[in-house]
């Protein structure tokens, strides 16, 4: 037997009807924590809690991209969170296309990835402007969220400072970037294990809310697009020579899970019920959250215009609750990518994330790359 060396170590085995090849990683990726240069009074894009974030996964990521997909000029990340992945690949030569159908990922991803001039020193003094603000007065946010997800003073100064931005912003860019800055601050004092499905029972977070100016690499943002669409809509009208592709893996919906952060990025001040006092989300449930998830798989994987195709979607093993395993099986994800091309499956140890309820045995993240050979 001989045994063949690349960046990763290789075994092959077969999986009836389906012949891939299995990679699983050996060598450890550093874990990157979230930086926020507090001297230069900026945040980052990682720096904020997310679930499903990759950004401690960016090296695993990157090495696949880098063993398999050579001369890339175009990267689609279409489910794209917080926008990690995209920005990851971020250059001047590479165009990022990203997509999320939740408002408040999509000003966040205008400002870190869509936005490529723009004043600094206005920003600045409107941010500035912005802290220094004080009200007393009950409003909106506070009157719903104050006292259990936040503080009563810090969701005051929420519900004052998202209503003075919709006056000071005169473009729609520094919109994005305003909301964005309140975003990232919220999530640094939320009273939460980082979403918002529920509070915790004792409100200890009490640090004041203090907006910071987003990190913007202006000059690598001149080619990319953003978009705030289905994705299977969107499919059907891109082009692109790697698809990303990072779906919910279970039946827990982000509209519910981000139903606060929606609310506030959208500030229709929606009426909202219930002790998590979430607001009609219909509109943004995913069907990869449903029991038709792979129908829809199958469907975008049909229409993906690329050259390449990275899909990840970890091994959840089993959980106690049934709400938190794959709503795709495996032997469904190889037949739909195999109808396009060459499939192999790369594999590292991962912990899942969990609120301390449902533990998880057996957890790992995979990204399943298929090289397309079936074009369009």
């Amino acid at each position: 037997m001989v045994l063949q060396n690349s960046l990763f170590d290789m075994s092959q085995f077969e999986i009836p009807v389906h012949k891939v090849s299995w990679q699983k990683i050996a060598k450890r990726f550093p874990v990157r924590e979230p930086i926020i240069h507090v001297l230069n009074d900026t945040i980052q894009i990682q720096s904020r809690r997310y679930l499903g974030n990759k950004y401690k996964l960016l090296g695993f990521i990157e090495s696949v991209v880098s063993e398999k997909c050579e001369g890339i000029k175009s990267f689609c990340d279409i489910f794209a969170g917080t926008g990690v992945v995209g920005w990851k690949f971020n250059n001047q030569n590479t165009k990022i296309i990203s997509n999320d159908i939740l408002h408040a990922n999509f000003v966040c991803l205008r400002t870190f990835l869509g936005i490529n001039e723009l004043p600094h020193k206005t920003i600045f003094d409107k941010i500035s402007y912005l802290n220094n603000l004080c009200d007393h007065n009950s409003n909106y946010f506070s009157y719903h969220f104050g006292g259990t997800y936040f503080t009563e003073e810090n969701a005051r100064k929420i519900g004052v400072i998202r209503e003075e931005i919709e006056h000071i912003a005169e473009t729609e860019l520094e919109k994005n970037v305003l909301i964005c800055s309140l975003l990232y601050a919220v999530d640094k004092i939320a009273n939460t294990v980082g979403h918002y499905d529920s509070y915790r029972k004792k409100l200890d977070t009490r640090q004041p809310l203090r907006l910071l100016i987003p990190d913007i690499q202006y000059g690598e943002n001149r080619n990319n697009e953003i978009y705030k669409q289905d994705a299977n809509s969107l499919i059907r009208r891109l082009n692109c020579d790697v698809l990303y592709l990072d779906p919910p893996y279970n039946s827990r919906q982000y509209s519910d899970a981000y139903h606060l952060l929606e609310n506030l990025a959208e500030w229709k001040k929606p009426k909202v019920k219930g002790v998590a006092q979430k607001m009609d989300r219909s509109h943004i449930k995913s069907d990869y959250c449903r029991a038709n998830a792979t129908s829809a798989f199958a469907d975008l994987i049909r229409y993906a215009d690329c050259k390449h195709i990275l899909l990840s979607y970890n091994s959840t093993g089993k959980s106690k609750d049934e709400r938190s395993n794959a709503r795709i099986s495996d032997d469904d994800i190889l037949r739909i990518l195999n109808e396009r091309g060459h499939v192999e499956i790369f594999e590292t140890n991962y912990p899942a994330f969990t609120a301390g309820k449902s533990p998880v045995n057996g957890n790992s993240e995979r990204i399943f790359y298929c090289k397309v050979v079936h074009r369009l």
